[in-house]
């Protein structure tokens, strides 16, 4: 498949070892990854704000790219990351008022996966052929989980993973905190939240804690170090990009 990456702010930002991996994985099974240096934001942080108008120009100008590129031959738009996938979803309602936008925006809409979803649900698979020696727990961020849909996705994935060990902690679909902006407007509240994932984190006796957001694992990232852990944050692209080495 004919596949655009979309690499999210965060990752590009913060963790652009996230999307490479993607595209080693994606690449892997069979896709033809590309990728418009043109895109930006997808507009969740102004929408979860509230200041509409803002986030409707971010919107307008992400679905013009995107539909552009799908109208020119492309198949599918993959985000390694449930929140702004889950804000592509909506950006039909946002830009209803205008009727040109809001089909370009719906024919993203309709192309839009989310990472594990898209290998799961499109490309059918449940093994990448990688390999992680190590024990893991999975932590449920709220937008794949409650918007999309995701649950059995990654774990499928992370179940065919040779030499790994997963271990379900009985808080995996509880917020880490981070909430977008909430972790900047009620800080003490997000970083107890972060906290109380944690402990069971640690009692679990994991090597790393995986999810689908880097802004979920940039949030436990903190607290981890903070408090000294040896736990290790890793995106699941990160992780099904590990393969064993050949001799």
């Amino acid at each position: 498949m004919r596949v655009q990456l979309f690499v999210t702010c965060l990752v590009d930002q913060f963790r652009p070892s996230v999307g490479e991996a993607a595209v080693s994985v994606l690449e892997r099974c069979g896709c033809q990854v590309e990728f418009d240096p043109r895109q930006t934001c997808c507009g969740q942080p102004a929408y979860n704000s509230g200041h509409l108008t803002e986030a409707k120009k971010v919107v307008a100008r992400t679905v013009t790219l995107l539909d552009e590129w799908l109208r020119a031959g492309g198949e599918a738009i993959v985000c390694p990351s449930g929140s702004c996938t889950s804000m592509l979803k909506h950006a039909p309602e946002l830009l209803e008022s205008d009727e040109q936008l809001a089909a370009k925006a719906r024919n993203v809409a309709d192309h839009t996966w989310e990472f594990a979803s898209f290998l799961v649900d499109v490309l059918h698979l449940d093994n990448t052929k990688s390999s992680w020696k190590g024990s893991v727990t999975w932590h449920d961020a709220c937008h794949g989980l409650r918007e999309l849909g995701l649950k059995e996705q990654p774990r499928k994935l992370l179940a065919g993973v040779k030499n790994l060990t997963v271990k379900e902690c009985s808080n995996c679909e509880r917020c880490c905190g981070f909430g977008g902006t909430f972790s900047v407007t009620y800080p003490e509240i997000s970083g107890a939240m972060a906290d109380d994932k944690i402990q069971e984190i640690e009692q679990a006796g994991v090597d790393a804690v995986v999810a689908s957001d880097i802004s979920c694992l940039l949030h436990l990232e903190g607290r981890l170090s903070a408090t000294g852990s040896a736990v290790k944050p890793l995106h699941i692209a990160q992780l099904l990009s590990e393969q064993e080495e050949t001799p």
